[in-house]
């Protein structure tokens, strides 16, 4: 629905900021706060692993 994703996009770049190169794990860890009922996150995750590597 989008309604989390600009949390989602805010969280993303401060963990970016503070990990390039996060894992799976860093990345969930750091996204818990923002609830998203529709994606289950796996979604998120992936595009968030997609960006740290768009920035290596």
């Amino acid at each position: 629905c989008g309604y989390c994703t600009p949390g989602m996009i805010l969280q993303a770049v401060q963990l970016l900021k503070e990990r390039p190169n996060p894992t799976e794990a860093e990345i969930r860890h750091g996204l818990e706060g923002n609830l998203c009922r529709c994606t289950g996150y796996h979604n998120i995750v992936r595009a968030v692993q997609r960006a740290a590597a768009a920035g290596r």
